[in-house]
């Protein structure tokens, strides 16, 4: 086995190293543009959504209502996809953009590194983003349920829809839908991930939240195969019941609070 490829004293995989060294030398102006974590988290969001929206839409056979968790609740139409859609995309133009934007400067990088991470380093700074974001959006999830006023004026809009559909999961409040994205960020400049390692966490961590509100129980399902995740049926027994289930991935928050439920 060949020796790690080291740059400047750090080990590092040659394939990352290279691939790494390509997308700095030819894209580092854009990587580093204020506009483009805006853009790419609302671009991420809507691509991870058109699985769902072609299951809603064209998916009537029994074993996909089987996977169905309101299994008696017909698919959303795709007039209200639309308009989910439509107050999204108005929410970034307006207020996510400008916002993301400014604070780019302070939690963003001023250059990006020459080296790239590890894989250990990625998993490593991946999972402690997860595990820190699920703690800040627990504990916040938690504060808008049980301060009434919080929840009249900035969280009721995300439960309007009883049985949730993926694009659902950024259907909030212009004030909700800002503080997960800033929740997000600052997770990542709080673990001092590497930039690479942050595309990751904001990949998975959409990825999770767009499979936590599709609707959707599927065998392949990501807490299938890791059982402390909570999954689609998890947080649909949240937006059922509003008092229970309140982290967005993990379970070990609810049940040391005493919230947790797993019908």
């Amino acid at each position: 086995m060949s020796a790690p490829f080291t740059l400047r004293g750090k080990p590092c995989e040659p394939m990352l190293q290279s691939l790494w060294d390509s997308v700095r030398s030819e894209h580092e102006g854009v990587l580093l543009s204020p506009y483009l974590p805006a853009f790419c988290a609302l671009l991420t969001h809507v691509t991870f959504c058109a699985p769902f929206l072609v299951l809603d839409l064209f998916g009537g056979g029994e074993r996909l209502r089987a996977w169905r968790i309101s299994a008696d609740a017909p698919p959303p139409p795709l007039r209200a996809w639309l308009a989910c859609l439509w107050k999204i995309a108005v929410q970034y133009l307006t207020v996510v953009l400008p916002v993301t934007a400014l604070l780019q400067k302070p939690m963003g990088p001023a250059q990006l590194p020459e080296s790239s991470p590890t894989n250990w380093q990625i998993f490593v700074d991946v999972f402690a983003c997860l595990l820190l974001f699920d703690t800040l959006f627990f504990f916040l999830h938690l504060s808008l349920h049980r301060v009434p006023w919080l929840y009249r004026n900035i969280h009721q809009q995300h439960h309007q829809h009883q049985a949730p559909f993926a694009l659902q999961a950024q259907d909030a409040s212009t004030p909700e839908l800002l503080s997960l994205l800033l929740l997000a960020r600052f997770s990542a400049w709080f673990v001092n991930c590497h930039p690479l390692s942050e595309v990751f966490f904001h990949i998975l961590n959409t990825w999770l939240a767009v499979e936590d509100h599709s609707g959707y129980n599927l065998p392949w399902a990501l807490h299938r195969l890791l059982p402390f995740l909570g999954g689609a049926p998890h947080h649909h027994t949240h937006h059922s019941r509003h008092n229970v289930n309140f982290a967005p991935y993990f379970t070990h928050w609810d049940q040391l609070f005493g919230t947790y439920s797993g019908d």
